[in-house]
This record gives structure tokens, sequence and C-alpha cells, in this order.
């Protein structure tokens, strides 16, 4: 299994000392902590893509270029890239980009984006929000099958009369993910179309998507693909400390004032602890508290959905960059070989049984 982190670099006040982070520091140490992800072993480290001025990257291409320098071998990847707002010809010149800065290491995960301050900045009517996702991805795969494309146009996108779109990138084709929150039409459209799958899951008990992880693979067998060649990604947020409780007192309250922020802007009832804890008990949605803790897990959620990448949100919200720090290396060097040698061993166990 391959096990990473993401990241929204989150500019806003830190409860704890009614400082707001500025960009301009937050990406500093945003770049320090993919480099310790890349030393520790860590497997992808992941960027989201806001228009608002708590988060510090609006263009995740640029950020991951500027860590592409700084690493060797973890995969770089947008977490994720808001397609339905965006032109998929400049998203895959950007990544392309980016793969060929970083040898081969790139990705995009497309969504349609849970924020919808991209939409009017860049002129579309949210009255589309589907379409526009429709349309653009259609584009967009286009984009990744050959060097000249000829395209109609449509409702959101241009016409294209066998033009060249360069650079290409390192991999062929461009490895792209679909980002899902939970939408049953989004998760079996990237089934039929053959793409991976990246569920996110940040409250309730993860059970709930088991359903979901089945419709993708029935999707994706129904449309003539092997459902064992498409990986699902699980994302959640988490945190991790050299004890439970020096976990929780790290993560509650940035969770608090980020959660309750996003929470005041969309109508939910505000965060509690006691439903914070419930998130961190063994089957609750947060990977969060000690090394064994996040391995027993993540283990869990491999039962669950046997997904072949779990990548967690360690800062949701302004975290002290030394915390986040050492929660990257113990998710590096003390989770992360635990849990990828007991997964092969069960892999291998159940490929001795079924052929025997």
């Amino acid at each position: 299994m391959e096990i990473g982190i993401y990241t929204f670099a989150e500019t806003a006040v830190d409860p704890r000392t009614g400082r707001a982070t500025n960009a301009r520091e937050r990406l500093a140490h945003l770049l320090e902590e993919v480099e310790l992800a890349d030393r520790v072993g860590l497997d992808v480290y992941g960027i989201g893509e806001h228009h608002r001025p708590d988060y510090a990257v609006s263009a995740p291409a640029v950020v991951l270029a500027a860590a592409a320098a700084r690493t060797s071998r973890i995969r770089l990847t947008s977490a994720v890239t808001v397609l339905s707002s965006d032109d998929p010809v400049r998203v895959f010149q950007a990544f392309a980009t980016l793969d060929l800065l970083s040898n081969g290491r790139a990705e995009v995960m497309a969504g349609r984006g849970s924020f919808i301050e991209s939409f009017p900045l860049f002129g579309q009517d949210l009255d589309d929000y589907d379409a526009l996702f429709t349309e653009k991805l259609e584009l967009l795969l286009a984009l990744r099958r050959a060097e000249r494309v000829t395209w109609p146009g449509g409702a959101h996108t241009q016409r294209i009369e066998n033009r060249g779109v360069h650079p290409r990138p390192v991999q062929d084709p461009l490895p792209l993910w679909i980002a899902v929150g939970g939408t049953p039409q989004s998760v079996a459209r990237a089934g039929t179309l053959g793409l991976p799958l990246a569920v996110a899951i940040i409250g309730g008990a993860p059970e709930r998507f088991v359903p979901l992880v089945q419709l993708y693979r029935e999707s994706a067998r129904r449309a003539g693909h092997d459902p064992a060649t498409l990986p699902v990604s699980i994302n959640s947020h988490g945190f991790l400390a050299d004890t439970s409780d020096e976990a929780a007192a790290i993560a509650w309250p940035p969770y608090l004032e980020t959660m309750g922020r996003i929470g005041r802007e969309r109508g939910w009832p505000p965060p509690s602890r006691a439903r914070f804890d419930a998130e961190r008990s063994p089957r609750g949605a947060l990977l969060l508290g000690s090394a064994q803790e996040v391995i027993d897990k993540l283990l869990f959620e491999h039962e669950l959905f046997g997904h072949q990448r779990a990548l967690i949100q360690l800062t949701v919200g302004p975290t002290p960059h030394d915390r986040v720090l050492r929660a990257i290396e113990i998710l590096g060097t003390e989770v992360a070989p635990v849990v990828r040698a007991e997964v092969a061993n069960r892999t291998a166990l159940r490929t001795a049984d079924s052929g025997s």
C-alpha cells in the first residue's frame, strides 16, 4: 500500500496564538514538509487548490514543481485540481511540465471542488456544476491520449483543430485520478472511464463508504475494465504524535476552528469535542493518535476497502510546524513500514489460498 499526506496549506488564524500564518511562511513550511516526507520514505504528497484567503495555494502545479526540485522519489499530486473551473489544456500542460521536472512523479487528482470560489472567479456558472466537469474531463482524457488533438468543442470547451499540445509528460499516460466526496454518480463515472478513484472520508463510520467502492468496481467491470488494475485511495483527516493524548491535544484546536468556520459558512452544526473523540476512536473516520493506533486503523480500513493508497491530511487548520514535522516522521518511519509489510503479507496469503 502507498501511504502519503496531503495539505491545503492553511493560513487561517491559529486559535492558540491568535496569529495568522502569511502565505510566504506557510509555503516555506510546506516545502520543508514535503522534503521530510520524501526523506522518511512516504510515497505521495498532495496539495489542494483553493481561491480564498485562508489557504495559500491556488496553483498546485507551481508549488509541486518547487517540491520536485527538493525531492527525489515521492510522487507529487494535486489534491484536488478543480477541473470544472480550469482550462483542461492548461491543466495538462502544467502537470506534463511537472512530470518532466520530477522525472515522472506527477499526478493529477481531478474533482469538482468542495468550495465554489473559483467558479465566479473564472466566469463559470454554478448551474453548470456537473456539466462543466463532465465536458472538461472528456477533453483532458483526449489530451492524454494523443499529442495532436482534434476536439469538437462544446458549451464549456473550445474547438481544437488538429493541434499539438506540448510538452508531453514522461509518463504515458499522465496519471489521472478522480476525487469524490461520496456522490454515487461520480463514483460510477470513474469506474466506467477506468480511472483511479480517490474517496474522501472526513466524518462518520468508514463502513458506510464500502458500497461506493463496490459501485466503483462494479461500474468498471460492466464497462470492460479489470477492477484489479484500478487503484483506490482513501483520503482522511488525521494527525500523529508520540501518544494518543498528545495527538488529540495538538489536532483539536485547529480542527475546531477550521471545521467550525467552514461549518458556519455551510450551515453545519459546530463540532464538539465528544464528536471529535468519537471520530478518533477505532471505528471513526480520523486517522489520529499514536503510531500503533494509526497502524490499526489503516489496516482496519484496508480490510474494508482493499485499497492501494491512503493519504492523510495532517493540517486541518494551522498546526505548529515542528509538530507537523514530527507527525510526518512518525508516519514515515513507524507506521508506513508496518502497514506495507502487513498488507503485503495479507495479499500473499490470499494469493496462496486462491491457488490451493
